[in-house]
């Protein structure tokens, strides 16, 4: 099916009950992950994947068509994303990278993850870099996304996001090979 049809089927209200839950089937679990890679938290990312599928069916009616409703759906969870941890630092009277730093110290007892001491010291390594370095880092390396999707997505050129990711590796690189 066409987007643009699936779009219709979501707007009209005879239909978009069934529709919504074939966005919701076929976006759920790739928004997770992307949300899960920003917040790190399991109960956190299930909290701001619900507030992004939520703004999702409040603002489909302003979706316009200028990029695939994937991009669109994924700047939203990335929105909701970086909001939650700053709104979350803020409540904690704590700065955003204290707070992630905090969290990746936590991974080790989340039992929703299942990763070796090298994927630890990975996600240590990310925390360090700015905000927009490890966006772009993690949407390559964790999601494979490729630069296009991505510059619709973060709305920034694709030169750009390839100096950040390219960036991001030496810096992670550089303490992986350090500690």
């Amino acid at each position: 099916m066409e987007e643009k049809d699936f779009i219709l089927l979501l707007l009209d209200p005879k239909t978009q009950n069934e529709a919504f839950q074939k966005l919701l089937s076929d976006y759920q679990r790739p928004l997770y992950s992307h949300i899960r890679n920003i917040v790190l938290n399991h109960d956190d990312a299930d909290d701001v994947l619900q507030n992004t599928f939520i703004k999702v069916f409040r603002h489909l009616k302003d979706f316009k068509g200028e990029s695939k409703l994937f991009s669109w759906m994924y700047r939203i969870a990335t929105n909701e994303s970086l909001t939650f941890l700053s709104q979350k630092a803020k409540r904690g009277g704590t700065t955003s990278e204290a707070m992630q730093t905090k969290a990746v110290e936590n991974l080790r007892a989340d039992d929703y993850f299942d990763g070796s001491e090298i994927q630890l010291k990975l996600q240590k390594a990310i925390v360090l870099l700015p905000e927009k370095q490890q966006l772009v880092f993690k949407m390559r390396y964790f999601e494979e996304i490729k630069y296009e999707e991505m510059s619709e997505i973060l709305g920034t050129s694709v030169g750009a996001l390839k100096a950040s990711y390219h960036h991001a590796v030496k810096k992670i690189e550089n303490f992986m090979n350090a500690s």
